[in-house]
């Protein structure tokens, strides 16, 4: 059986489905007898028999490595070709390969060449690499399935986007309690905190997290994706999805990334044009920025504060958390419900297939500061051009319209000090004098924030 053309479930399959079928193709009955050489007729020419002895000899070779399940495997793949596997132009047998099993190909069971093609997908199964064609074919599958169901692709990062862990070893004085609270707890099948001896870590759920995730599964077929282990992938998805419901084997780690320090869309087996990510780091995702909601990082514990350099207090040593109603999970729900709902807008009168989520992201975030026209002063390095400033970028980006000078059109000034003379100008002129924050806000909640929230009300020098 050709697991890459041959099989009917894996046309419209995702990465779950073509699991199985690895799984499946494996499980065939071993006690389905083998044909030798005496069982072959008698009236074939000896070239046929020839070809029949290549066969055999391939499989034995195979099954005294590997075993009789990968033996039954390759027999039934060369049956199908009707080609030897050791031909000598392995091109005329399978142009190209769609993949390889264990190093062999699923198709014609060609022993796979060391030419660096082809990607890895160990999340799938361990033995498992695909070619591109193949690759194409099934994210053109999947994108199909998706869209018959409404659906779109939700990638997320686990620590400090979806939880926070600490080592047991890191617990300050401060936060003892929660070792206390996380045995007093841990029965309770509606729990965030979470001890696990076994990898001598402390994990805490963010807030929201098993109302965002079952909300968000109805709209988006669900990858976990994080650079970690994937040891520690693995547990950390015990706690977030105990029933095995939303991510199933969709678990991605560092093993798994192509690219040193980057992660990427090529191990995810579906298109690019209806895939949002949710991480809170921006730089791992240089080749899909476009995709990307950048998360505000939960920092729960101390570790954690020490280690992106804050000096405050963390949520477990003040013993708060954030909100459920309003905390960032819930935030970005509604965007990720909107973005959905736009996508799959009848109005739209545009074929599914050629709709792009990342336009949609990119349209709903023009409307954050919609109308804004924001003036800078000294938030910038002295002789920087403002307009490669990261924070001006970021303004633009949510629709507001940035300037150097000021004029009756200026909406907001934003500054550090409220003695410069920009500042002093918008007071005069009854306009909003905003810290930076204020912009950064608005980026990571995706809603224009209260100015009164975020006003400068003394000189700095004083």
């Amino acid at each position: 059986m050709s697991l890459a053309a041959e099989s009917p479930s894996l046309s419209s399959s995702s990465s779950d489905d073509f699991a199985a079928i690895l799984d499946a193709e494996l499980e065939f009955d071993s006690s389905e007898p083998f044909p030798d050489d005496d069982e072959t007729n008698s009236v074939e020419e000896d070239d046929e028999l020839h070809e029949q002895r290549n066969k055999k000899r391939k499989v034995e070779d195979f099954e005294s490595s590997e075993g009789l399940q990968e033996r039954v495997m390759l027999e039934k793949n060369l049956e199908k070709t009707g080609t030897s596997a050791e031909s000598e132009n392995p091109t005329d047998i399978c142009p190209p390969h769609p993949g390889f099993f264990r190093g062999l190909c699923m198709r014609c069971g060609q022993l796979e060449e060391d030419d660096g093609s082809g990607v890895a997908f160990g999340y799938i199964h361990k033995d498992l690499k695909l070619g591109a064609t193949e690759m194409d074919r099934l994210r053109g599958a999947d994108l199909k399935k998706l869209l018959r169901e409404k659906k779109l692709i939700l990638i997320l990062d686990l620590d400090h986007t979806l939880l926070n862990s600490t080592r047991l070893v890191d617990v300050s004085i401060e936060e003892d309690y929660l070792i206390r609270q996380a045995d007093s707890t841990k029965d309770d099948p509606g729990r965030s905190l979470f001890r696990l001896d076994s990898i001598h870590m402390l994990t805490k759920l963010r807030p929201f997290i098993h109302d965002f995730l079952r909300e968000a599964s109805s709209m988006f077929d669900m990858y976990v994706y994080t650079m970690a282990e994937r040891s520690y992938a693995l547990e950390m998805v015990k706690l977030l999805d105990p029933g095995n419901v939303y991510f199933n084997s969709k678990v991605i780690s560092q093993s798994d990334c192509t690219q040193r320090h980057q992660k990427g869309l090529d191990v995810v087996l579906g298109a690019e044009s209806v895939a949002v990510i949710l991480d809170d780091t921006e730089f791992v995702w240089q080749k899909h920025k476009e995709n990307l909601i950048q998360m505000e990082r939960y920092h729960f514990f101390s570790s954690s504060c020490r280690q992106f350099g804050f000096s405050i207090k963390s949520l477990s040593e003040s013993m708060k958390d954030e909100m459920e109603s309003d905390g960032a999970l819930a935030t970005i729900l509604n965007v990720l419900k909107k973005s959905h709902q736009r996508f799959f807008d009848p109005e739209l009168g545009i074929d599914l297939s050629s709709r792009d989520v990342r336009q949609v992201m990119k349209k709903i975030r023009q409307e954050i500061l919609q109308g804004c026209k924001i003036v800078f002063s000294r938030v910038f390095p002295y002789k920087s051009r403002a307009e490669d400033q990261s924070i001006w970028k970021m303004a633009e980006q949510l629709g507001a319209t940035c300037s150097t000078d000021v004029d009756s059109s200026v909406t907001h000034v934003v500054a550090t000090d409220s003695g410069t003379e920009k500042a002093r100008w918008a007071v005069q002129n009854k306009k909003f004098l905003v810290s930076p924050s204020w912009i950064e806000a608005a980026n990571y909640r995706w809603n224009r924030q209260k100015e009164e929230d975020f006003t400068i009300s003394t000189p700095r020098n004083n």
